[in-house]
């Protein structure tokens, strides 16, 4: 009884510090989009995101920082919902090999997991900085913005729909995947995360295109967008979850097309 005890113990303060965990940043994110709700009003009618600007002069050094720092705040108030059942069973296999230091493995998975994400908010910020630039210096890519919005929400409904975000689903969903890793000690947890992160982030790509194309800081999208992910990830209709929030971006994305001002 005693060993059991401890062992629902340990659930309890993993499920706890993930608790504490998702709060936390789920407190950041709302303040980081209320204090960055402001934008620029562009030709085309559409607004730039605060995300994206910067006092003049200034290096991109201390912008793209800023912007990794917050996009990765963000990335764990969307993702840990999702991420928990999978760090919570890694962390008992480990506890089930006998791995005197399971939280701290665990701990690290999760760690190197949202290190890939901050990667690729270091990419999207190389991306949106060059786009938003142009939109700047341009009247007329300013102005196709919404359509090019709207284009790339078609394409993200697309994706969601093909047989790869199929497989990379599989692949998020696959319990038995941290297996092997189990004994390998910290180099294990560190390639358990990584790959938890590249499989995430590629099969997330859809909805992280259609949050930075929306603005990056709409607390609203990033809502659906986690409620989205969450009910991929840990419900029994994963892929029936992937082709309604596909069927509804094409849809969005087809009204917004045909509300666009023809010139």
């Amino acid at each position: 009884m005693g060993a059991i005890a401890k062992f629902i113990s340990r659930d309890r303060a993993f499920l706890g510090t993930c608790a504490l965990l998702f709060l936390a940043s789920a407190a950041g994110t709302a303040y980081l989009c209320k204090s960055m709700s402001g934008g620029m009003e562009m030709p085309g009618g559409w607004t730039m995101s605060m995300a994206w600007m910067r006092i003049p002069r200034q290096s991109w050094l201390g912008p793209a920082a800023m912007f990794i720092a917050m996009w990765v705040v963000m990335m764990v108030a969307m993702m840990l919902p999702s991420l928990v059942p999978t760090l919570f069973n890694y962390s008992r296999l480990l506890r089930r090999a006998e791995r005197v230091n399971s939280g701290a493995l665990a701990a690290l998975a999760g760690g190197t997991y949202f290190l890939a994400w901050a990667v690729v908010g270091a990419g999207a910020y190389a991306v949106g900085t060059l786009v938003t630039t142009a939109e700047m210096r341009s009247v007329l890519i300013a102005s196709h913005v919404p359509l090019a919005t709207a284009v790339v929400l078609v394409l993200a409904g697309c994706f969601q729909l093909t047989g790869w975000k199929k497989r990379l689903l599989a692949r998020c969903r696959d319990e038995q995947a941290c297996s092997p890793q189990v004994k390998a000690g910290v180099g294990g947890a560190c390639r358990q995360g990584i790959r938890w992160g590249i499989d995430c982030t590629l099969c997330c790509a859809g909805y992280m295109t259609v949050l930075l194309v929306t603005g990056v800081m709409n607390l609203g999208v990033m809502a659906i967008l986690a409620i989205a992910i969450a009910t991929e990830r840990i419900t029994s209709f994963p892929q029936r979850t992937a082709r309604i929030t596909g069927v509804l971006l094409i849809v969005t994305g087809a009204f917004m097309i045909a509300g666009v001002p023809r010139a």
